[in-house]
């Protein structure tokens, strides 16, 4: 359909009537001053029936009777918006109900293990107080209930939280900015804030926002293989004149007038049948929890090993004799249960994962916050191992603000564009008024008064009509003069886009884009006087130099192209034979700070490489300007290499850096070649066509604001400002969260080794067990959800961007991880072994019950503060200073403080308190020593760090864990460290 071609074809059928119900206007339409009703357009979107569409007047009457101006939209004041809503109805659809907090609480009780420990604690409290009387028989089972009920809160409010974090990232996601008309102006509306009425703009890569008919098709194409199944895209125009929601425009372009939205929408009733699973897992935590399930199968080991030994003692010490048996000697096979099973509960490191979804929402949440939206989580972890980056120019790599600078016009180059095109013949500037006005995507909206004129579309439409406007060109005047016969939409294969104008009963066409390209269509060019002559060989060489000029100084040249045409019928835009009238340079100046970024990824050894459409120099000139193509860089155009031989891209694709006159296809093309080499690819992409290529990276980056629905959707990041630096900071908090999962697993492996080789050897050699359930449960809090709470939410440092990336396939727990590991956890088991066998003696100490509580309390209390210590360790690996950027960490600071408020109320409050922890208050001395123990972490850590490890794994890894070019899995830099320290597992 042309545009202001209002016809449209009939499709007879048979069931189409509509019934009185339908037609009937409700209260609320006839007092908005409707003359069609909300039902009557749905079952014309429902029967998809052009009968009934012609009962309503066709797409005229439709609008008449929604009170809606074909070209200028809706009045779009308040009240009309109000108003509509009220009666048509808002574009939003119910939320899927989310899990509230006594969900969560109820899930939490879940663990197995808890509920066997809540059985030992009923059974505790049953049998002493049958045996020991109401007043101190229901301590111990009492005591495990309460930290059972603790365990159970903490993760509760922990997994919430985490929930309504995801929740607002998802609200995010589904934030889409429409293209409108409204009293006459184009702006952009959240998709929620559309009503029934609006006139939308459609261009390629765009979701239909909501149900609507066509009103104005420039080879508008739909793929609503979604919503149909049809994989084949339609036509949208007279015979086909109703688009659903949900669809993507496939190609073409063209305005939509909406008549349902929300669940009034096919889409909508669609989504009103189906129920969805937010669940994803990534990666990470898909390896954290097999390493969960070894380390918890080893604690069972454990646990039923010291349940025997237990058992085996102290049936010995009543040399197996059942006949005196008493409650007394029930509650103590119940509390060696109960040690055995909490053992179990401490082992199994479910702050492992934990862990991951902490730092993942913690980081993802910083990264919305640096215009980074993450659309699917396991990106967070990939983009840490990125070792390149494929960067589209425009808009990413420089500031998407387009002014048009230079103008080759009337056979001369000049420098002010706007006073030399002025000059033209009245003819030759009525042509090329013509060419700009009509030959756009964009719009230009002349508000009421004085203000200055708003232009919308894309930048370098935008550029060029600002230009126009600069040459007092009358935007509304020019198009309501003429007929647009025929479009050809911008494609980046193409790099041009094309018109045909029927004006005073002449048709002309018109063609713009890249210069070389629009140049090679050309036939004749404008002499000075604005008059066609041929383009010979010497002037088109010069015409060429021109271009080469403006490319060298960084801009990009726009040509345009026009001829008369005698039969403009048929479905192509003609594009041969055609008059070169004008080439204009556009500066678009680079993004400050994208050199400094840059330079930045090299050093963290990242390869940037550049894709562009612009020609060679162009090309050449920004990316040397903002070091990208740096001494051995290769440089070459999108055509020539996919003409390359596969020995020829093996050889050229390490050194290239800078791609020119590429196509989408030419970004995919590199983007599985760089990934054949080993590479981990981060591509970013703005347009349909990107898709594939986005799809192909590791990492697929769209851009929020020049970038297509249908390339958001293909990609992994969704980056809202368009700005590089931003993909800087995606890479680092990448880096982050792996570096943070890290620090969280060598300090809970290390909790894990010392608590479970503790309890062993000590059950083995005493027959009892120096923890008590209780005092188990509070160190598993510590080491799970308190211990991932302070290390998952660490912010990235810069030192994170001096390493090489993360091998994909190399193991979580490198060799200085275990060196720190077993180095720490070899200290604290010799600490708590020698008190719990020689601290009697150590500390002046007898045997009486209360020495023996003492004694008891010191081992806990020493366990404790050497797990808050380690922590501070466990901040940096492989740094000696463990407190830098400390201060601004304020979750660390208080996960630390709560941790020593707790033990320090657990262990000196006594009465009720210290009966349920079986503690008792310690004196000043034994803090003292108790602080001064932990304390010593710190220096050992610090010595351990200066100890070498070897660079070979400790353990081997499968083959299948290799990178595809067989590669190692760290790429060395120049005086750099690499991440994780030599030899990772």
């Amino acid at each position: 359909m042309s545009a202001g071609d209002s016809s449209f074809v009939s499709k007879e059928k048979d069931d189409v009537d509509l019934s009185a119900k339908e037609t009937d206007l409700s209260e609320g339409e006839k007092k908005g001053g409707f003359g069609v009703s909300d039902k009557q357009l749905a079952r014309m979107m429902e029967k998809d029936d052009v009968h009934i569409l012609e009962k309503l007047g066709g797409p005229e009457g439709v609008a008449k009777s929604l009170k809606v101006d074909p070209q200028d939209g809706i009045p779009g004041d308040d009240a009309d918006i109000n108003s509509r809503k009220e009666i048509f109805g808002s574009n939003t659809y119910p939320e899927k109900a989310s899990k509230g907090f006594l969900v969560f609480l109820w899930e939490a009780f879940q663990d197995v293990t808890l509920f066997v420990l809540m059985v030992c604690a009923f059974i505790s409290l049953a049998v002493g107080i049958a045996t020991e009387g109401i007043e101190s028989g229901w301590y111990d089972g009492a005591g495990i209930l309460v930290s059972i009920t603790l365990v159970v809160m903490v993760t509760a409010i922990t997994d919430y939280q985490q929930s309504l974090q995801f929740q607002s990232l998802n609200k995010e996601k589904q934030k889409i900015y429409i293209n409108v008309t409204r009293g006459g102006r184009r702006q952009k509306v959240l998709i929620f804030d559309l009503v029934v009425g609006d006139i939308v703009h459609l261009s390629i890569g765009d979701q239909v926002p909501a149900d609507g008919v066509v009103v104005e098709s420039n080879s508008l194409t739909v793929d609503e293989s979604q919503m149909t199944g049809e994989s084949e895209p339609k036509k949208k125009g007279p015979d086909e004149p109703f688009l659903m929601s949900g669809c993507k425009i496939a190609d073409g372009g063209g305005r939509m007038m909406i008549v349902a939205v929300g669940m009034n929408t096919e889409w909508g009733r669609l989504m009103s049948t189906l129920s969805s699973d937010d669940t994803e897992e990534t990666p990470l935590q898909v390896r954290l929890n097999s390493v969960a399930t070894m380390i918890g199968k080893l604690g069972l080991s454990v646990a039923v090993l010291v349940f025997f030994i237990l058992i085996g003692k102290f049936l010995y010490k009543k040399n197996f004799d059942f006949s005196d048996w008493s409650g007394g000697d029930t509650l103590e096979v119940v509390n060696f249960f109960a040690i055995a099973v909490t053992i179990i509960v401490v082992s199994v490191p479910e702050g492992l994962p934990l862990a991951v979804t902490l730092t993942l929402a913690f980081a993802m949440h910083k990264m919305m916050e640096q215009k980074a939206l993450v659309r699917h989580l396991s990106a967070c972890e990939t983009m840490g191992s990125s070792t390149t980056i494929c960067s589209d120019k425009t808009g990413t790599l420089t500031m998407n603000e387009m002014t048009v600078v230079k103008a080759w016009v009337s056979g001369k180059v000049h420098d002010d564009p706007a006073g030399a095109v002025k000059e033209l013949p009245k003819e030759a500037l009525e042509i090329l008024t013509e060419a700009m006005c009509y030959n756009t995507s964009g719009d230009v909206y002349v508000p009421e008064g004085e203000s200055e004129p708003e232009v919308s579309g894309s930048p370098t439409e935008a550029a060029i009509l600002k230009f126009a406007l600069a040459i007092k060109t009358d935007f509304k005047g020019v198009r309501s003069s003429g007929k647009v016969l025929n479009t050809e939409p911008f494609s980046s294969a193409k790099k041009r886009m094309g018109v045909i104008v029927e004006k005073n009963g002449k048709a002309r066409v018109h063609w713009k884009g890249a210069s070389e390209i629009v140049l090679g269509l050309c036939d004749q060019v404008t002499d000075n006087q604005g008059k066609p002559v041929k383009l010979t060989k010497e002037k088109k060489d010069e015409l060429l130099k021109v271009i080469e000029d403006m490319a060298k100084a960084s801009l990009r040249t726009i040509a345009f192209g026009y001829r008369e045409v005698s039969s403009p019928g048929g479905d192509s835009v003609p594009e041969d034979k055609l008059i070169c009238q004008l080439i204009v340079g556009i500066k678009d100046p680079p993004r400050p700070g994208v050199k400094n970024s840059i330079k930045l990824c090299h050093k963290a050894g990242i390869v940037v490489r550049m894709v562009t459409g612009d020609n060679l120099t162009t090309a050449q000139a920004i990316s040397k300007e903002i070091g990208i193509l740096d001494q051995g860089g290769e440089i070459i155009e999108g055509p020539k290499f996919r003409e390359l031989s596969e020995d020829q891209m093996r050889d050229l694709v390490p050194k290239l850096r800078v791609m020119a006159r590429s196509s989408p296809t030419d970004k995919n093309l590199l983007v599985k070649h760089l990934r054949a080499h080993g590479e981990v690819v981060a591509a970013t992409g703005d347009g349909t066509n990107d898709a594939p290529a986005l799809h192909e990276a590791d990492i697929g980056l769209a851009m929020g604001i020049a970038g297509t629905e249908v390339a958001k959707e293909s990609a992994d990041v969704v980056i809202l400002d368009d700005n590089f630096s931003t993909i800087v900071n995606v890479a680092k908090w990448g880096r982050s969260v792996y570096a943070n999962i890290q620090k969280f697993v060598q300090f809970q492996l290390t909790v894990n080794i010392v608590a479970l080789m503790l309890n062993f050897i000590s059950a083995a050699i005493t027959g009892a067990a120096p923890l008590t359930a209780v005092q188990l449960l509070w160190v598993n809090l510590i080491m799970d959800t308190l211990g991932a709470l302070a290390l998952a939410t660490e912010p990235p440092t810069d030192e994170l961007m001096t390493q090489a990336p993360v091998g994909r396939h190399s193991s979580l727990i490198t060799n200085i991880m275990w060196r720190n590991i077993f180095g720490m956890a070899a200290y604290q088991l010799v600490v708590l072994l020698v008190l719990q066998f020689e601290g009697r003696k150590l500390l002046g100490l007898g045997k009486s019950d209360h020495d023996t509580l003492v004694l008891q309390t010191v081992i806990f209390n020493s366990f404790v503060l050497c797990q808050v210590f380690n922590e501070f360790n466990a901040r940096h690996t492989e740094r000696i200073n463990i407190f830098r950027n400390l201060i601004g960490n304020h979750v660390f600071l208080g996960v630390i403080a709560f941790t020593v408020l707790v033990q320090s109320l657990l262990v000196q409050v006594g009465g009720f308190v210290g009966q349920i922890a079986s503690t008792t208050p310690l004196s000043l001395k034994f803090w003292a020593i108790c602080v001064g123990l932990g304390f010593l972490s710190m220096p050992i850590a610090a010595l351990l760090k200066c100890v070498p490890v070897p660079r070979k794994p400790m353990f081997a890894r499968s083959k299948s864990a290799r990178r595809r070019d067989g590669g190692s899995d760290y790429h060395a830099l120049p005086g750099g460290e690499q991440n994780g320290g030599a030899g990772s597992v």
